[in-house]
């Protein structure tokens, strides 16, 4: 096991969620800097050929757009916060082999991803509405590459993480 450390420790801290925290922020400016320039009503699906064939009226479609983002957080910071609580009264995290704010950072953090792939999606929207223009890439596309580096980085980590406990278990 790892030598006593003093920092070792299970406290909520705010950058354990800070990703989540900023894509809702981002969502948030993103609709007040085009919601005023929305018509009446809104596409927010669109065939394979990319017209439009879903609609809503812009109010609900920014509330429901929004509150996938504000649940997504409140979702990271209530079980990182929950995780930190039962960590601090059941562990002891000056043992641990793994770092316990590695791992909260991480599981923290990776709320992020469905977040980003809305933001591009709320972006996208946004600009076909005003513009009549996608963005480059398909969202679906979007998607495919974000979880792809997403599963890279948790691979990475996982991988790490077992070599870590392998060299503890060793000693």
């Amino acid at each position: 096991m790892n030598k006593p450390d003093a920092e070792a420790n299970f406290a909520f801290r705010w950058k354990y969620v800070m990703l989540p925290l900023v894509m809702l922020l981002l969502s948030v400016i993103l609709v007040a800097v085009f919601y005023n320039r929305l018509p009446f009503p809104v596409a927010y699906h669109f065939s394979a050929d990319g017209s439009p064939d879903r609609f809503a009226i812009p109010g609900l479609f920014v509330f429901w757009a929004l509150a996938a983002q504000v649940l997504l957080a409140l979702g990271a910071v209530s079980v990182n916060w929950l995780i930190t609580q039962l960590g601090s009264r059941f562990l002891d995290a000056r043992y641990a082999v793994v770092s316990p704010q590695r791992i909260l950072l991480l599981t923290g953090n990776m709320v992020a991803l469905p977040q980003i792939i809305l933001l591009y999606w709320l972006l996208d929207v946004f600009l076909f509405n005003t513009s009549q223009k996608h963005l480059g890439l398909p969202v679906l596309a979007f998607a495919l590459i974000v979880m792809v580096l997403g599963g890279s980085i948790l691979g990475i980590f996982f991988i790490q993480s077992i070599k870590q406990v392998l060299i503890a278990n060793k000693k």
